[in-house]
């Protein structure tokens, strides 16, 4: 599957910049070609697509019926350049969670999340959180920043958190960012 490259006219000219090919091919092959149909207006980097079973998974978890905390938790494939499913779990709070997720590698997390609002209240919000800790490898880190927003996209999700260390996935910190979407 062909790695798609988006971004405005900056990250063209850094890519250019840093001699990278466009959809692996070398720098100079029809280059200036690809690069006029490949960038678009949007402001992402695309780096990796998102697997067809991840996408199915995603829509069930959408559609859940269970009133648990339930989490999925998502890699980048380097050697398919996608985003897989890591793991799946029911009844997780997030303390259990943040124990599950690696400490010096990013990771995508969709969380189902039981919310009582301070009115009383229940909600089930589904939360995107990118952990995305200090200290990995830097074309980690924007493999995965690139895949971010088609992940989000395709979630379809509005509620998207990041976290730079799991010590901050705690249950005060997501309460925290969700009553700004009362």
């Amino acid at each position: 599957m062909d790695t798609c490259v988006e971004g405005d006219s900056s990250l063209k000219r850094e890519h250019q910049r840093l001699g990278y090919g466009v959809q692996g091919k070398p720098e100079g092959e029809s280059a200036e070609e690809d690069l006029k149909g490949n960038y678009s207006k949007s402001d992402s980097l695309v780096v990796c697509e998102v697997d067809p079973e991840l996408k199915e998974k995603l829509r069930q978890f959408r559609f859940r019926k269970e009133t648990d905390n339930a989490a999925i938790i998502m890699k980048v494939d380097k050697d398919r350049q996608m985003v897989v499913l890591e793991e799946e779990f029911q009844n997780i709070s997030p303390e259990e969670l943040k124990t599950e997720l690696p400490e010096r590698q990013p990771r995508f997390v969709v969380y189902s999340y039981k919310y009582v609002h301070e009115d009383g209240r229940v909600s089930y919000p589904l939360c995107f959180i990118f952990s995305s800790p200090v200290g990995c490898k830097p074309e980690q880190q924007m493999m995965y920043a690139g895949s971010k927003n088609r992940l989000v996209q395709t979630a379809e999700l509005t509620k998207v958190f990041e976290i730079r260390t799991t010590e901050d996935l705690t249950e005060a910190w997501l309460q925290e960012k969700l009553s700004f979407f009362r």
